[in-house]
């Protein structure tokens, strides 16, 4: 009997898959069509174990749709713009697009052994010339239909790696790669009209059905439709122009509880008092060097300087509130102005804690229960509590009832207005950097911002370039940045602002419907393909990316790149797991000369450096040294958790490395690599080739018995194989591949049962395992390739079973079972088990007191 080799058999079957180009996606009108997209890598120059899992689940239902009839189009890509490569290239004296390209060429050397069923003729990169060109192209296109806009803006800015960073890329105040001090700039950037589309984008999240429902509230908290009241304190000798502050409050109701104003450092106040002032002109340079995320503002000590200015209550003329700039006050939000309700909102709470303000209840039954709050008492806004200040009298209410009221009372007295509003901002494209597409703008003295003509497209990115100093090195670039004005011909110079990536994976699954087209894309082929009907990737791209998108395909649809039909273009998204590994820490007492020691100090051990011996205790091999075992987490190269998949497939083989990543764990939850586990799936598949051997070698005039035992259980697991492969529950599916390969190796089936069922299994494997999957097939005399072959049909007659096995309880506890037809009489079914020889002992001659058989479920002896 021959070896399961992997090596040989893996390599063999992916040329002759290239060879035939099996996996190559043309336009037909005679299958119907399945797009399966997995959110595509940023090149960094390895893959791991996340990225198998990830791909491995976009596989198996790639290969599963080409199997039951679908034309399928399953491309690939890379993420390949980004600040990583330019700190690459500082970091390692080299340039960004060889760091990136090589990076790109390594990764697909690392991904091609895993067998996964791509259509590499569609692959490209983002930083591609031909793929940022027909992006530079949509934007022309978004500019011209009014989709994009340039004005002043308060941003987030990096002065490390002098660049504009989102709100998402702010950690505790620092920039996610500099670990700098984030600072507040206002700079001219270009924006995306995103929140034009708000309520759109809302509503539609009803429609996506078949997305998860995490993602689908964290897209509706993210655009954060809300319903206020707008109104304005007037100012009590207010500087000329300013006497009012226009207020926008999703809680009208604890307006009654307002101690003073609040006001952003950028509101228009504020920066007309720090013109003369330099102690306030110090506090808000001060506050913007703060985060601007909503992590960054609750963490942060809230600051305040009272302007001296006062504005009087709205229902009190006689009350006056100090008007504050605070320091957690974001101009973009609302209308850079609040009214403090310290009583009812931990931050204002806080806030007047520290500066002395008064603190007045509206929901507490009395007056003096404000003083002797520890924090803010915020309901919810369904709960219903008691208002002592209210506006519909002292009642109970709820948070919402009363919010209606306070809008209806305002509105009905001239106070204010109710006004919708949303969370989502406008989506601010521009990035101070070099490696990125570069906004097709031109900017004249004589025309104003210019857009650059098609024709002239693409605006490539100079190569000879340097980063020796910090900041964007087409701002020193004359030869590439000074061009000819597009509208006059004077001289002119070009943006240097590229976009955020984020734009560059906005389009992606557009593009690969025709990714050599000379136009964005090319409407016959987005209609053929689009919708992607499987999105799968990771739910820590649930907001930004997603939504992006989605604007994205609205935009390319106004625009004339996409069909109607594709507004929404993702029908179906899954967020899977990731993989985890133990941790192995070395933690070592370092010791100064004079023998005192030092504080500790961490290292960690990669998973192939350690090892446990016969105390029980893990050791560092080469060192001896003595390793702590942490729990399970993602793997990360900070901490050396990581496997290496290469390593994984040169000891045990692609099919290997994809059976555990799909068997161990329901895929939309966390799985843990163990080296147990991958050694006993590669036990396993080993076990199913000696089990095809076996049948190959069976004398074909073989009989048996048990044949239709077998094939029943054959036609069940095609079923519930098909259904855990539809409905993503691939370790399910996984786990009735066990089942019958143990019935298959018990079977005394004939032959004919043995060969049928054998191929029959590997088909049911083959978009998990497809390399082993296709030997068994050759092996066993299938026609063509498995992988090509019509998936097989459960025969439903064989799934209903003639014989049902019945456990036997005797007070309570299991002492046999016994099978039966399924129609068995109840005094049958008594009879059988009051003669079953375990039942007999059991009973010792005692007479049974009841005897209860639960058709279909079991037997009750009652003694």
């Amino acid at each position: 009997m021959t070896r399961y080799t992997p090596a040989e058999i893996e390599a063999r079957w992916q040329e002759v898959w290239n060879r035939d180009e099996v996996f190559k996606a043309v336009r037909s009108a005679d299958k119907p069509k399945y797009y399966v997209l997995e959110m595509f890598p940023y090149p960094s120059g390895r893959i791991h174990m996340g990225h198998v899992r990830n791909y491995t689940m976009g596989d198996v239902i790639a290969r599963y749709k080409l199997a039951t009839g679908h034309n399928v189009l399953h491309p690939f890509g890379f993420d390949a713009f980004g600040l990583a490569a330019e700190n690459a290239a500082m970091e390692r004296k080299i340039h960004p697009k060889d760091w990136t390209y090589q990076n790109i060429d390594d990764m697909i050397t690392q991904m091609k052994p895993l067998g996964f069923g791509l259509d590499w003729s569609r692959l490209f990169a983002t930083c591609d010339v031909d793929y940022y060109g027909q992006q530079q192209a949509l934007f022309l296109d978004f500019l011209k239909a009014g989709l994009v806009y340039r004005k002043n803006a308060v941003v987030n800015w990096d002065p490390v790696d002098m660049t504009v960073l989102a709100n998402e890329q702010v950690e505790q105040g620092r920039g996610w790669r500099s670990g700098a001090l984030v600072e507040r700039r206002e700079l001219t950037q270009w924006f995306f009209k995103i929140s034009d589309y708000s309520e759109e984008l809302l509503d539609a999240l009803d429609t996506l059905e078949h997305w998860p429902a995490k993602v689908r509230l964290m897209q509706e908290n993210w655009i954060g439709k809300s319903r206020g009241l707008q109104f304005a304190f007037s100012t009590i000798d207010g500087p000329d122009g300013h006497d009012r502050i226009e207020v926008y409050t999703t809680r009208p109701d604890t307006l009654l509880g307002a101690s003073f104003v609040g006001i952003s450092p950028d509101h228009p106040l504020a920066k007309l008092l720090e013109r003369d002032n330099p102690e306030v002109a110090a506090f808000c340079a001060e506050c913007r060097k703060g985060g601007t995320t909503e992590e960054a503002i609750e963490t942060a000590e809230k600051l305040g300087m009272d302007t001296g200015i006062r504005v009087r209550h709205p229902f009190d003329t006689a009350h006056e509130l100090p008007v504050y700039i605070a320091n957690f006050i974001l101009m973009e939000y609302g209308t850079g102005a609040i009214f403090g309700c310290p009583a009812h909102d931990q931050r204002d709470f806080e806030f007047a804690t520290k500066y002395d303000l008064p603190i007045i209840s509206t929901y507490l039954p009395d007056e003096d229960a404000a003083d002797k709050l520890s924090e803010a008492y915020v309901p919810a806004k369904t709960e219903r509590v008691f208002y002592n200040r209210g506006f519909a009298g002292e009642a109970h209410q709820t948070g919402l009832e009363a919010i209606d009221a306070a809008i209806a009372f305002c509105e009905a007295n001239g106070i204010g207005q109710g006004v919708t509003k949303f969370r989502l901002r406008d989506w601010g494209l521009s990035r101070q950097r070099y490696w990125g597409c570069p906004i097709p703008v031109v900017h004249c003295e004589d025309c104003g911002v210019v857009p650059e003509k098609k024709e002239n497209l693409p605006i490539e990115l100079p190569y000879d370039v340097t980063f020796d100093t910090p900041g964007n090195p087409l701002d020193r670039h004359p030869t590439w940045r000074d061009t000819p004005c597009p509208a006059c011909g004077k001289p002119a110079k070009r943006e240097t602002d590229t976009m955020d990536t984020f734009v560059d994976s906005s389009w992606y699954f557009a593009r690969f419907t025709a990714p050599d087209a000379k136009t964005p894309t090319v409407m016959e082929d987005a209609q053929y393909w689009m919708n992607v009907d499987q999105y799968i990737g990771g739910v820590e791209h649930a907001i930004l990316h997603l939504l992006y998108s989605r604007f994205f395909a609205r935009a390319m649809q106004i625009t004339g790149h996409l069909p109607e039909s594709a507004i929404e273009p993702f029908d179906a998204l899954f967020t899977q797991g990731m993989v985890t590994h133990e941790i192995y820490q070395i933690s070592e007492r370092e010791y100064n000369e004079d023998g005192s020691p030092k504080a500790k100090r961490t290292e960690y051990a990669l998973p192939e450096e350690v090892e446990r011996r016969e105390d029980g205790k893990t050791y560092q091999k080469i060192t001896g040294k003595t390793v702590v075992t942490l729990p399970s987490a993602k793997m990360s190269k900070s901490k050396k958790n990581v496997v290496d998949p290469l390593n994984i497939i040169s000891a045990y083989g692609a099919d290997t490395a994809r059976w555990f990543v799909l068997s161990d764990s329901p895929p939309e939850r966390d799985v843990e690599w163990t080296a147990s586990g991958a050694e006993a799936a590669y036990k396993h598949l080993g076990r199913v080739w000696n089990l095809s051997e076996r049948v190959a070698e069976m004398d074909q005039d073989t009989q048996g018995s048990g044949d239709q035992d077998l094939l029943r259980a054959m036609h069940v697991c095609i079923h519930d194989v098909t259904m855990g492969i539809e409905s993503f529950g691939f370790n399910a599916a996984i786990a009735k591949l066990y089942a019958f390969t143990a019935t298959l190796q018990k079977s005394k089936a004939g032959y004919a049962a043995q060969r049928q069922a054998i191929k029959t299994l590997a088909q049911l494997m083959s978009p998990m395992t497809p390399h082993l999957a296709e030997d068994i097939w050759a092996r066993q005399g299938g026609e063509g390739l498995v992988t090509t072959a019509d998936w097989p049909k459960a025969d439903e007659k064989m799934l209903v079973s003639d014989t049902i096995t019945l456990p036997i309880q005797v007070n309570g506890k299991r002492r046999a079972e016994i099978t039966v037809p399924a129609d068995m009489p109840k005094e049958e079914v008594e009879k059988l088990a009051l003669a079953d020889p375990a039942v007999l002992r059991t009973l010792d001659g005692a007479t049974p007191k009841k005897i209860i058989v639960v058709p279909g479920r079991i037997v009750n002896v009652v003694i």
